[in-house]
């Protein structure tokens, strides 16, 4: 079925079932399901959809994006960069009297300060920026979840990896990838305890993941957030 609003037209399919209220979900290519108790109306599901029409274009554009794929960087001022979860804007400034280029968090904006306009010092610096940002808050994080572990980590650090969020070896080494500083504090938070509960459990059995449910409960939700966000956590 189709329906229009607002200015633009979504596709959607009705399941009519034993229950109370109405309810809409979108699956991850954007296909639309409108559940609703039998005998529901056809004006009360269309109130239902135009209640949520906001959101629903929300998500659909965010789908839309993320098929499309991760977009070139250009560097220039009041283009968008995640950070703990959310986008900000930078703002380039040239500094010829500092000694590192580097980049700073304030009201909102992301100040990068270069001594020369050039997109691959910019970058380097945003780089440096989550890497620094990335170490702070996995340390952080460890230091409140530590209570849960008898054993500690015998080092952490930040890497560059394509494949991983983070690793734990037989040395209980850890390892964490430093574009995790664009996820929400709660996602950081799962990582890291997903690979503290390998100090306890190096495979990914059941007792493993008893543990992770038992430290977060709603640790889903939080793979959930990678999955579907990772292609946009680029620099």
């Amino acid at each position: 079925m189709l329906h229009t609003y607002s200015g633009s037209t979504i596709k959607y399919e009705v399941k009519y079932k034993n229950r109370t209220s109405i309810g809409i979900t979108m699956n991850s290519y954007g296909e639309i399901e409108v559940q609703a108790p039998k005998k529901t109306p056809d004006e009360k599901v269309l109130q239902a959809l135009e209640n949520r029409w906001e959101l629903i274009q929300e998500k659909l554009a965010e789908i839309k994006a993320r098929m499309n794929g991760p977009q070139e960087k250009l560097y220039e001022n009041n283009e968008s960069f995640l950070y703990l979860g959310k986008s900000y804007p930078i703002k380039i400034v040239q500094d010829a009297t500092i000694s590192q280029d580097y980049v700073v968090f304030e009201q909102e904006i992301l100040y990068i300060y270069v001594t020369q306009l050039n997109e691959e010092k910019s970058k380097q610096a945003l780089r440096r920026f989550y890497y620094q940002q990335c170490k702070a808050l996995v340390e952080k994080s460890i230091s409140i979840y530590q209570s849960n572990f008898k054993t500690k980590p015998r080092s952490v650090r930040i890497t560059d990896s394509k494949t991983n969020w983070g690793t734990c070896d037989s040395n209980l080494r850890l390892t964490f990838n430093w574009k995790l500083a664009m996820a929400p504090r709660d996602v950081i938070d799962y990582v890291v305890i997903h690979e503290m509960c390998h100090m306890v459990h190096l495979n990914h059995d059941r007792s493993f993941w008893r543990l992770v449910g038992k430290i977060m409960p709603d640790y889903k939700q939080k793979e959930n957030w990678l999955a579907f966000s990772n292609w946009k956590m680029t620099v």
